[in-house]
């Protein structure tokens, strides 16, 4: 697992899903919560990302 951090811009374009989408589900606790970089900064850890897509894949494959 991988413990690089990615920003919103690269969580977005590795997703698919938009800045409010992402905070809409951050809320709802279906994706991964942003951790604190200092100041105004946040981002995300790549192997909790990496999972929700897995996780999705996952699921995908079970409902079809």
């Amino acid at each position: 697992m991988s413990n690089r951090i990615l920003r919103r811009i690269e969580v977005e374009k590795i997703t698919g899903l938009s800045r409010s989408t992402l905070y809409l589900r951050m809320s709802k606790n279906t994706f991964p919560k942003s951790i604190p970089l200092g100041g105004r900064l946040i981002g995300w850890l790549e192997s909790d990302i990496l999972k929700w897509i897995d996780d999705c894949v996952a699921n995908a494959e079970q409902a079809a």
